[in-house]
C-alpha cells in the first residue's frame, strides 16, 4: 500500500496535466471545487509539510545557512521581477490588468512543496531543498503581500495588509499545527505521515483544475500570450536560480536545488490568494496554468539531471 502511495504520489505532474486537460472540456468536475473547500485543500497542503517536519530541523538553517540564505533571496528577488518582466514584455495588461496581477502574485509566492520531490528525483540536496521550502513558506507571509502591492499596485489597487492576514490563515496556522502534533503527538503523526503527500497531491490538482475549470472560456480566448507568460516566468526561474547560485560559487547539488527551489511556486497559495482577494476576476488563471507549467518543466529538469549523474561537491569555492 505504501509503494502505491508513493508511486500515485511521485506521478503529480501527470495528475497536474490530466486534471487541467479535463477542465477545459468538463469543468463540473472540477468547479466545485472552490471558496470553502479550497481553503481546507490550502490548508490541508500546509499541514502536510508541518507533519514532515520537527523543530530540530530548523538547526538545519545553521548547517548551511550560505546556501539556503541564497536561495530564499533568489526566490523573492528573481521571480517577482522576472512576473513584472513577462507581463510587461507580452503586454498581459491589454487582455486584462487582472492577468498581469496573477502572473506576479504567483511570482512572488514562496517554494511549492513539489519541489523536494523534484529535487529528490533530480539528485539534488533534499535537505537544503526542504529548508529553503520553509523559510521560503514562512518568509512569504510579510514578503508576498509586501512585493505583489509593490510591484502590481501600480495596476490595480491590491490590499497588502489583507493579503497578509490571508498568508498567515493558510500558512502560518496549519504549518505550526502539523508541526506541534509532530511534537507532541508523534504516534498520530507517524500514522498520517505516508498518506499525507498523496492527499496534499490530490488537493493541489483540484484547487488549480477548479481555477482553469471556472475560467476555462479566459483560458480557450485569450491565445498564445496567456500560455505562454507561465511559461516563461518558470523558465527564467530555472535558468536564473541556478545561474545565479553557480555565481556565488555554490557546488553542483546546491545549484541544483536552488533552481528547482526558485522556480517551482506556490501556485496552490497563489491560486487562493487571487480567488480570494480579486474574486470574479481573472487573476487566478496565470496561477493555476503556472502549476502546470512548473511541474512539467521540474520533472523535465529532474528527468535530464538524473541521467546526468549524481551532483556532487560541497557548497566551498573551487579551487
Amino acid at each position: 500500500m505504501l509503494r502505491l502511495i508513493s508511486v500515485l504520489t511521485s506521478a503529480f505532474p501527470l495528475w497536474i496535466v490530466l486534471c487541467s486537460g479535463l477542465a477545459l472540456f468538463v469543468p463540473e468536475w472540477f468547479t466545485w471545487f472552490k471558496g470553502t473547500y479550497t481553503v481546507w485543500g490550502l490548508g490541508v497542503i500546509m499541514l502536510g509539510m508541518g507533519l514532515t517536519l520537527s523543530f530540530d530541523d530548523f538547526k538545519g538553517v545553521l548547517t548551511m545557512p550560505r546556501a539556503g540564505f541564497i536561495g530564499v533571496g533568489c526566490q523573492f528577488i528573481i521571480m517577482p521581477l522576472m512576473g513584472w518582466g513577462v507581463a510587461t514584455l507580452l503586454r498581459l495588461s491589454e487582455i486584462d490588468p487582472l492577468l498581469s496581477v496573477g502572473l506576479i502574485l504567483v511570482a512572488c509566492c514562496p517554494g511549492g512543496t513539489a519541489s523536494n520531490v523534484v529535487a529528490f528525483l533530480a539528485r539534488a540536496n533534499v535537505a537544503l531543498s526542504v529548508m529553503m521550502t520553509v523559510l521560503s513558506t514562512f518568509a512569504a507571509i510579510l514578503l508576498t503581500p509586501i512585493l505583489t502591492k509593490w510591484i502590481a499596485g501600480t495596476l490595480v489597487e491590491v490590499d497588502a495588509w489583507a493579503l497578509c492576514l490571508s498568508t498567515m490563515q493558510v500558512v502560518l496556522v496549519p504549518v505550526l499545527l502539523g508541526l506541534l502534533l509532530n511534537r507532541y503527538l508523534p504516534a498520530m503523526s507517524r500514522r498520517i505521515a505516508p498518506v499525507s503527500p498523496l492527499i496534499s497531491v490530490i488537493a493541489i490538482v483540484l484547487i488549480v483544475a477548479s481555477a482553469i475549470g471556472q475560467n476555462r472560456e479566459v483560458v480557450l480566448e485569450s491565445g498564445w500570450r496567456l500560455l505562454a507568460a507561465p511559461a516563461l516566468l518558470h523558465l527564467g526561474g530555472f535558468g536564473l536560480g541556478y545561474v545565479a547560485a553557480r555565481l556565488f560559487r555554490l557546488s553542483e547539488e546546491s545549484s541544483r536545488t536552488i533552481s528547482i527551489e526558485v522556480g517551482m511556486q506556490n501556485s496552490g497559495l497563489g491560486t487562493h490568494l487571487a480567488t480570494k482577494h480579486f474574486p470574479g476576476t481573472v487573476a487566478p488563471v496565470p496561477c493555476a496554468i503556472s502549476a502546470v507549467y512548473h511541474c512539467i518543466i521540474g520533472s523535465l529538469l529532474a528527468g535530464y539531471w538524473r541521467m546526468n549523474g549524481p551532483a556532487l561537491g560541497s557548497d566551498q569555492p573551487p579551487e
